[in-house]
């Protein structure tokens, strides 16, 4: 299949973004019941409304294709056609109100990222990446750094305290390496490296509906995104994952992070 039929996903895949910023803004800023999942992460009615729709969208127009959500789970993994959905990227964020939470949408052909959406809903801003297209915000195409330099990197992760173990030894001997990191912001610093304000994110204990749908959003902005072994990210990646402006800041950071 070419470009110009995921072009059509995509087109679709901005109509789930459009129902889905719908649905969590009327919630957002709202008091609201929190429960806390088996993970300990928060969940609100908001996210599994979000997911709901768009699940239902998925299933009107596409009955064939397989789902993964956070929030209702998996059915028909094995079609050549996946949608992965985290209705809401950053729900301690939604429930502080803070603007910075996303939904994430992604196809997979193949087990293969094809198209990806980052939708920002409480600041109007979307990032749609599709294979063998340039990423666009908001309809204009954007690129990331290309002229970014390692040591004066800006680099973002949600939060250090998801680094242990090995895992923070890691983030250790980056940090040491790097300019002060910046935090909290979830899906959105993947966003900014692929409009070309960030050079380098960061994140580890990631699932497939975290990361997936920023895969063609970074590589069709000229990025880099990959787990800590340089491998390309699927549904069965450890969660590790590295973004970069570039391919020199991959490998200078790569080579940190690496086992």
């Amino acid at each position: 299949m070419n470009s110009p039929d995921f072009k059509e996903y995509a087109l679709f895949a901005e109509q789930l973004a459009d129902q889905a910023r719908g649905v969590s803004l009327k919630y957002f800023r709202k008091k609201l019941d929190i429960d806390i999942k088996s993970d300990e992460s928060p969940v609100t009615i908001a996210d599994r409304e979000t997911e709901q729709r768009v699940r239902e969208m998925i299933r009107e127009q596409y009955p064939q294709h397989g789902f993964f959500g956070e929030e209702s789970g998996s059915a028909n993994v094995d079609s050549p056609f996946t949608w992965v959905v985290d209705p809401i990227d950053g729900t301690k964020n939604f429930v502080a109100g803070m603007p910075f939470y996303g939904t994430l949408i992604a196809l997979l052909k193949d087990g293969q990222p094809v198209v990806g959406v980052i939708d920002i809903p409480a600041l109007n801003e979307r990032w749609v990446g599709v294979q063998g297209e340039p990423t666009r915000f908001n309809g204009t195409a954007v690129v990331a750094k290309a002229d970014s330099e390692f040591e004066q990197a800006i680099w973002y992760t949600t939060s250090p305290a998801f680094f242990t173990g090995e895992d923070g030894v890691a983030f250790g001997r980056l940090e040491s390496s790097l300019p002060a990191c910046r935090f909290g912001t979830d899906c959105y610093a993947f966003a900014l490296l692929a409009a070309g304000y960030v050079d380098l994110v960061i994140e580890t204990q990631l699932k497939p509906y975290d990361y997936l749908a920023l895969v063609p959003v970074i590589e069709g902005a000229g990025g880099m995104i990959t787990d800590w072994q340089g491998q390309r990210l699927g549904l069965d990646s450890e969660g590790q994952v590295l973004a970069c402006a570039n391919a020199d800041v991959h490998a200078r950071a790569l080579a940190l992070v690496s086992d």
